[in-house]
């Protein structure tokens, strides 16, 4: 017996030739997709416009896998994280970072992460799967309620800076964007959307041969290969200066906002010569920004916070160089929603 189809995963065109195909007029083609894409069911009996015998059709026919919201925990700072629910039993978090100006939802590519970096809490968990298009997108819709029933206001960004290396799911995380942006979806602007990746030089690449309108982070965090290479295993295959040519050519070919995030470890990559070894990389690559970070600690992984005065010496040294830089202080601290605390805890 095979297993119904996701009706999600059918294209318009396939739409249409199925409803062709049962003898139902064109206009229930617009009216499904509206219920699949803009009014967000979660089930076919949400569909309320559509006849129960219909209903009923295409409940036997296909699978509507949507994500749900299996908890939430809400921060001093205003910060949301939540535990979403797959189809299948699989856990992952998402998090509404607000401020005055901006409403932002940090969302997951993957069901835990293959790559094992060091100050990450989802590194250490094991990777079960790849997330598909849809409930990428489900993520940012549910985000997206969370934001209008909290604050009175949609979304205005996203970053995927949750769970997963965004690059190793590529077609999903692409078609997710793609959705989210268009006009019968979330018609979200790519420009608002950063994707931020660990590091994978070939895939940077390919971004750019798609030439993809979106800004794009990499997850530094150390300026040498030496010291990268013992925070981050994927540095091993993707060195600094792989990235450097593949950045390089994903902003020749896009023209787009590329992004450094540096988290700062006490006693490691803190000293005035990481700085100088940060300066000299900022100076090789077209970086709109380089986002310095508060480090968040987690249980499997003794680096601590650096020093207000450390913090204070390195952001200067910086400033002297003409580096456009920013201190990004963490939200949502206090329930592991901060950077690199994602692990399904809570």
């Amino acid at each position: 017996m095979s297993i119904p189809q996701n009706i999600r995963h059918l294209s318009l065109k396939d739409l249409e030739s199925y409803f062709i195909s049962i003898g139902e007029p064109k206009f229930r083609v617009k009216q499904v997709h509206e219920w699949l894409w803009q009014k967000h069911a979660h089930s076919f009996d949400d569909m309320s416009n559509i006849s129960k015998a219909l209903r009923t059709k295409l409940s036997e026919q296909f699978t509507l896998q949507a994500l749900t919201v299996e908890t939430s925990q809400h921060s001093e700072d205003g910060t949301v994280k939540s535990r979403f629910k797959t189809h299948d039993g699989h856990f992952i978090e998402g998090v509404l970072i607000p401020t005055e100006e901006r409403k932002t939802a940090c969302v997951s590519s993957q069901i835990g992460c293959s790559l094992t970096c060091k100050f990450c809490a989802t590194g250490y968990m094991e990777r079960k799967r790849n997330l598909t298009f849809d409930e990428i997108y489900d993520q940012v819709v549910l985000i997206n309620k969370q934001s209008e029933a909290a604050y009175q206001q949609k979304l205005t960004n996203i970053v995927f800076m949750g769970m997963g290396e965004p690059l190793l799911n590529y077609n999903n995380v692409l078609s997710a964007i793609e959705r989210i942006s268009a006009e019968d979806g979330l018609f979200m602007s790519p420009k608002r959307i950063t994707v931020s990746t660990a590091g994978v030089a070939k895939q940077i690449k390919h971004l750019g041969d798609n030439k993809v309108r979106f800004k794009l982070a990499l997850s530094l965090h150390a300026a040498t290969d030496k010291k990268r290479n013992e925070i981050m295993p994927i540095n091993e295959s993707n060195n600094i200066a792989a990235l450097v040519e593949a950045l390089n050519y994903f902003y020749k070919e896009t023209g787009n906002e590329i992004t450094f995030e540096y988290i700062l470890l006490k006693g490691f990559n803190d000293s005035q010569k990481d700085a100088e070894d940060l300066i000299k990389l900022y100076r090789q690559v077209p970086a709109d920004l380089v986002n310095i970070i508060e480090y968040n600690t987690i249980d499997a992984f003794k680096f601590y916070t650096p020093d207000a005065h450390v913090v204070e010496d390195f952001m200067n040294l910086l400033d002297k160089n003409r580096v456009n830089a920013r201190l990004r202080r963490s939200r949502g601290k206090d329930i592991d929603a901060a950077c690199g605390q994602l692990a399904n805890k809570g």
